[in-house]
Protein backbone atom coordinates (compact mmCIF):
# COMPACT_ATOMS: atom_id res chain seq x y z
CA UNK A 1 0.00 0.00 0.00
CA UNK A 2 2.65 2.47 -1.10
CA UNK A 3 1.53 5.68 -1.35
CA UNK A 4 3.86 8.79 -3.07
CA UNK A 5 3.67 11.55 -5.81
CA UNK A 6 3.25 10.03 -9.51
CA UNK A 7 5.86 12.16 -12.07
CA UNK A 8 4.27 12.95 -15.22
CA UNK A 9 6.33 11.83 -17.80
CA UNK A 10 8.75 14.62 -19.67
CA UNK A 11 7.66 15.55 -23.29
CA UNK A 12 5.78 18.65 -24.60
CA UNK A 13 6.82 22.29 -24.55
CA UNK A 14 6.23 25.07 -22.23
CA UNK A 15 2.96 24.51 -21.21
CA UNK A 16 3.33 21.76 -19.45
CA UNK A 17 4.40 21.06 -16.06
CA UNK A 18 8.28 21.35 -15.76
CA UNK A 19 10.11 18.53 -15.60
CA UNK A 20 10.44 16.28 -12.75
CA UNK A 21 7.80 18.39 -10.79
CA UNK A 22 5.81 15.96 -8.93
CA UNK A 23 2.43 15.65 -9.66
CA UNK A 24 -0.93 15.41 -7.25
CA UNK A 25 -2.38 11.68 -6.66
CA UNK A 26 -5.71 11.40 -7.22
CA UNK A 27 -6.18 8.33 -5.41
CA UNK A 28 -7.75 7.90 -1.98
CA UNK A 29 -5.48 6.73 0.53
CA UNK A 30 -7.19 4.15 2.74
CA UNK A 31 -4.54 3.31 5.72
CA UNK A 32 -5.47 5.25 7.90
CA UNK A 33 -9.06 4.79 7.53
CA UNK A 34 -8.08 1.22 8.11
CA UNK A 35 -5.70 1.57 11.27
CA UNK A 36 -8.85 3.21 13.14
CA UNK A 37 -11.08 0.38 11.65
CA UNK A 38 -8.58 -2.27 13.75
CA UNK A 39 -8.49 0.04 17.29
CA UNK A 40 -12.19 0.31 16.95
CA UNK A 41 -12.44 -3.52 16.35
CA UNK A 42 -9.72 -4.65 19.10
CA UNK A 43 -11.68 -2.01 22.23
CA UNK A 44 -15.30 -3.77 21.12
CA UNK A 45 -13.71 -7.38 21.06
CA UNK A 46 -12.34 -6.28 24.85
CA UNK A 47 -15.43 -4.28 26.09
CA UNK A 48 -17.83 -6.55 24.57
CA UNK A 49 -17.57 -9.63 27.35
CA UNK A 50 -17.48 -6.96 30.16
CA UNK A 51 -20.95 -6.19 29.19
CA UNK A 52 -22.58 -9.19 29.99
CA UNK A 53 -23.49 -9.13 33.76
CA UNK A 54 -24.77 -11.87 35.75
CA UNK A 55 -25.11 -15.67 36.34
CA UNK A 56 -28.03 -17.73 35.24
CA UNK A 57 -29.72 -19.15 38.61
CA UNK A 58 -31.40 -22.55 38.67
CA UNK A 59 -33.90 -21.94 41.89
CA UNK A 60 -36.08 -25.64 43.31
CA UNK A 61 -39.27 -26.88 40.62
CA UNK A 62 -37.94 -25.88 37.23
CA UNK A 63 -38.19 -26.61 33.71
CA UNK A 64 -34.66 -26.33 33.32
CA UNK A 65 -32.07 -28.47 31.38
CA UNK A 66 -29.69 -30.70 33.24
CA UNK A 67 -26.08 -29.58 33.42
CA UNK A 68 -23.44 -31.93 31.58
CA UNK A 69 -21.42 -34.26 33.83
CA UNK A 70 -17.85 -34.04 34.15
CA UNK A 71 -14.67 -36.83 34.76
CA UNK A 72 -14.09 -35.56 37.98
CA UNK A 73 -16.80 -36.13 40.94
CA UNK A 74 -18.52 -33.33 41.42
CA UNK A 75 -18.75 -31.62 44.49
CA UNK A 76 -22.00 -31.05 46.30
CA UNK A 77 -23.27 -29.10 49.35
CA UNK A 78 -26.31 -29.82 50.75
CA UNK A 79 -28.39 -27.61 53.26
CA UNK A 80 -30.52 -29.56 54.98
CA UNK A 81 -34.29 -28.89 56.30
CA UNK A 82 -33.03 -28.53 59.88
CA UNK A 83 -30.10 -26.40 58.61
CA UNK A 84 -26.50 -28.02 58.63
CA UNK A 85 -24.77 -27.63 55.93
CA UNK A 86 -23.28 -31.01 54.62
CA UNK A 87 -19.92 -31.60 52.24
CA UNK A 88 -20.98 -34.05 50.50
CA UNK A 89 -22.21 -36.38 53.12
CA UNK A 90 -20.21 -34.99 56.27
CA UNK A 91 -21.83 -32.70 58.23
CA UNK A 92 -20.01 -29.23 58.41
CA UNK A 93 -19.98 -27.05 61.78
CA UNK A 94 -20.25 -23.60 59.84
CA UNK A 95 -17.08 -21.51 61.40
CA UNK A 96 -15.09 -24.96 59.73
CA UNK A 97 -16.92 -24.42 56.48
CA UNK A 98 -14.86 -22.15 54.94
CA UNK A 99 -11.33 -23.15 56.33
CA UNK A 100 -12.44 -27.17 54.92
CA UNK A 101 -13.42 -25.50 51.21
CA UNK A 102 -10.57 -23.86 51.09
CA UNK A 103 -8.62 -26.52 51.46
CA UNK A 104 -10.74 -28.82 49.19
CA UNK A 105 -10.31 -26.06 46.58
CA UNK A 106 -6.58 -26.23 46.73
CA UNK A 107 -6.48 -29.90 45.89
CA UNK A 108 -9.46 -29.83 43.20
CA UNK A 109 -8.90 -28.94 39.25
CA UNK A 110 -12.34 -26.74 39.37
CA UNK A 111 -13.54 -24.98 41.21
CA UNK A 112 -17.15 -25.77 40.03
CA UNK A 113 -19.47 -27.14 43.07
CA UNK A 114 -23.18 -28.43 43.25
CA UNK A 115 -25.34 -26.81 46.04
CA UNK A 116 -28.39 -28.48 46.94
CA UNK A 117 -31.24 -26.62 48.96
CA UNK A 118 -34.26 -27.88 50.97
CA UNK A 119 -37.18 -25.95 49.31
CA UNK A 120 -38.23 -24.77 52.43
CA UNK A 121 -35.09 -23.11 53.71
CA UNK A 122 -35.22 -19.11 53.62
CA UNK A 123 -33.78 -17.34 50.59
CA UNK A 124 -31.54 -15.66 53.06
CA UNK A 125 -30.10 -18.91 54.17
CA UNK A 126 -29.27 -20.05 51.05
CA UNK A 127 -27.29 -16.69 49.45
CA UNK A 128 -25.56 -16.94 52.90
CA UNK A 129 -24.30 -20.22 52.42
CA UNK A 130 -22.95 -19.21 48.74
CA UNK A 131 -21.10 -16.47 50.15
CA UNK A 132 -19.02 -19.04 52.12
CA UNK A 133 -18.32 -20.89 49.20
CA UNK A 134 -17.12 -18.32 47.28
CA UNK A 135 -15.03 -17.16 50.28
CA UNK A 136 -13.65 -20.55 50.57
CA UNK A 137 -12.74 -20.42 46.53
CA UNK A 138 -15.69 -21.87 44.64
CA UNK A 139 -16.66 -19.33 41.71
CA UNK A 140 -18.62 -21.24 39.73
CA UNK A 141 -21.99 -22.17 41.73
CA UNK A 142 -24.57 -24.97 40.26
CA UNK A 143 -27.88 -24.85 42.05
CA UNK A 144 -29.41 -28.39 41.93
CA UNK A 145 -33.29 -28.74 41.56
CA UNK A 146 -35.87 -31.12 40.43
CA UNK A 147 -37.35 -30.85 36.89
CA UNK A 148 -40.70 -30.73 36.72
CA UNK A 149 -41.53 -27.39 37.60
CA UNK A 150 -43.89 -24.68 36.52
CA UNK A 151 -42.90 -23.06 33.10
CA UNK A 152 -44.34 -18.96 32.61
CA UNK A 153 -46.19 -20.27 29.60
CA UNK A 154 -48.52 -21.80 32.51
CA UNK A 155 -47.39 -25.12 31.35
CA UNK A 156 -45.90 -27.91 34.02
CA UNK A 157 -43.06 -29.01 32.77
CA UNK A 158 -42.52 -33.00 32.89
CA UNK A 159 -39.91 -34.42 34.66
CA UNK A 160 -36.91 -35.88 32.85
CA UNK A 161 -35.30 -38.98 33.81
Amino acid sequence: MGGGVARKSGGGGRRGRRRGKPAAMSEINITPFVDVMLVLLVIFMVAAPLMTVGVPLELPKTAAQAVPTEQEEPLTISITAEGPVMIMNTETPENELIEKLRAIAAERNDDKLFLRADGSIPYERVVQVMGALNAGGFTSIILVTEAGGPRFDGAVAAPSE
